[in-house]
């Protein structure tokens, strides 16, 4: 009882009191119906308060990543290595590899024995961008694409590894880099989340490791900016449809009422998520007509749900996500983060990662050209990869038809469209074996940095102060990548 006191009185201080002279229980609900967000970013005491965000004139709007989950082999796709071949079944060199730490899955094995790619390799477009057989969709658009061949990463399992590059930390618990841009950035859409998830498991190797939703979490900021998963069936958001036998004027009540009991606890307390509860509510009874209208491809014309690929008008797979990943930034939805899971080819590589790429390839190339004939990927920035890349040496036993990689998180490719990021331009190198980086290294923090850039936020001004310290999405470190923007 005593602790509930002393809550009672701290949260009344001053900061409390005039926020509620000047806004008030009633005066959030109104706004949050209007705009969820301004209410409560707007209110003193808030931490952007002064930020002035964005800090400077944006190349981009809004983001789709397709995060590809299991991490997709650069060797295989668009990292060509000729010498490789060359060597094929020869040791690892101890010069290459450096003492480097291995996983548990090969750091057993007598020997490395090095493997170039079962698929074959060409330039193509102006660019002359190597591109695999696995990617022909892809190689029809790679003077759209911008290439990052020198990623690296600190982490080398999947867990750290998938948490560091969408939170900033390998610890759990810090918010996502969609619940960021929710937070500094706002909404475009009152009747549609800031920040929508979408999950896919991939063919190649559908039993992968599952994905967890703190992934997309908010970590300490609000909940208001948390990542809204929208599932595949009847029902796209979960607990969004009235109970059965309540019309749509006696929902409309019931928000009032609840609104009410939330106000008198916010008068006794003072906690601001109870505003971001409010809102939430309100969110929620608006996204009753506008997420199955969203959903719903009826109204898509057959030759975009062909350029999509036949899995375009399957709910849940890839396409059909990317397809929607379309709609929604056609509506202003801020942040969609894909997830395509089943990229972790330890065993029978060749066989997975082909239907593996299948599962993305044309839906891929399709997303950005869709995006380019509505006008859309001038302001929409694309990101394409995985949390790590993959070994040059076999996992297990090499043979003439098979073999299997093993992480490796010291060099991998991912690439980008639109956004304000160079066309047809490849960055960095790695060297001969597939194994360092040769030139100009980017950092995971480097891609948040530089991905904030584009939307405007200059990450080191963009904290968020918690348990007495500031954080960011960057942590203590990152580079914007000035050689990325066009």
């Amino acid at each position: 009882m005593e602790d509930e006191v002393s809550k009672h009185f701290l949260n009344n201080n001053r900061r409390q009191f005039i926020k509620k002279l000047g806004l008030g229980i009633g005066g959030l609900a109104a706004a949050s119906m209007l705009d969820p967000f301004s209410s409560i970013v707007e209110a003193e005491g808030s931490p952007l308060a002064g930020m002035n965000l964005p800090h400077f004139a944006p190349k981009a709007k809004r983001v789709i990543y397709l995060f590809q989950s299991g991490g997709p082999s650069q060797l295989e796709l668009f990292d060509y290595k000729p010498l490789l071949d060359k060597m094929r079944g020869q040791d690892l060199p101890d010069s290459v590899r450096q003492g480097q730490r291995l996983t548990g899955m090969t750091s057993g094995q007598d020997s490395f024995p090095l493997v170039g790619s079962q698929f074959k390799f060409n330039q193509y477009g102006e660019s002359r961008a190597w591109v695999s057989d696995l990617m022909p969709y892809t190689a029809k658009i790679v003077d759209e694409l911008c290439f990052v061949k020198s990623m690296h990463t600190e982490a080398i399992n999947h867990d750290p590894a998938i948490t560091f590059f969408q939170t900033g930390s390998q610890q759990a618990g810090r918010p996502s880099i969609g619940s960021w841009m929710s937070y500094g950035l706002g909404s475009l859409n009152d009747n549609l989340p800031t920040f929508t998830v979408l999950l896919s498991r991939g063919t190649g190797r559908p039993l992968a490791q599952p994905l967890y939703s703190r992934l997309w979490g908010n970590g300490f900021l609000s909940s208001l900016h948390q990542g809204v998963q929208f599932r595949s069936g009847k029902d796209p958001v979960l607990y969004l449809k009235d109970p059965e036998g309540m019309t749509r004027s006696e929902r409309r009540k019931m928000l009032d009422h609840i609104s009410e009991l939330n106000e008198k606890q916010e008068r006794e307390f003072g906690d601001p998520e109870i505003n971001s509860r409010i809102a939430q509510y309100e969110m929620a009874y608006r996204m009753q007509t506008s997420v199955p209208d969203t959903m719903n491809i009826e109204d898509e014309p057959d030759h975009i749900l062909q350029m999509y690929g036949s899995n375009a008008a399957i709910p849940g797979t890839y396409a059909a996500n990317c397809l929607l990943a379309r709609r929604l930034v056609e509506k202003d939805v801020r942040f969609v983060q894909l997830y395509h899971m089943g990229w972790d080819q330890h065993e029978n590589l060749p066989s997975q990662i082909e239907k593996q790429a299948k599962d993305i390839d044309q839906a891929t190339a399709a997303l950005i050209m869709d995006l380019k004939q509505r006008g859309l990927l001038e302001d929409t920035l694309v990101v394409w990869g995985g949390e790590f890349g993959r070994t040059n040496y076999s996992q297990g036993t090499l043979t003439d038809t098979n073999y299997g990689r093993d992480h490796h998180p010291k060099c991998f490719t991912m690439f980008m469209a639109g956004g304000g990021v160079k066309p047809g331009f490849t960055y960095g190198e790695t060297d001969d074996f597939g194994y360092n980086i040769a030139k100009d290294p980017v950092h995971v923090h480097d891609l948040q940095a530089t991905m904030m850039h584009l939307m405007g936020i200059d990450h080191t001004k963009f904290t968020y102060k918690h348990q007495g310290r500031r954080f960011r999405l960057t942590d203590v470190s990152g580079h914007v990548i000035n050689d990325l923007i066009s």
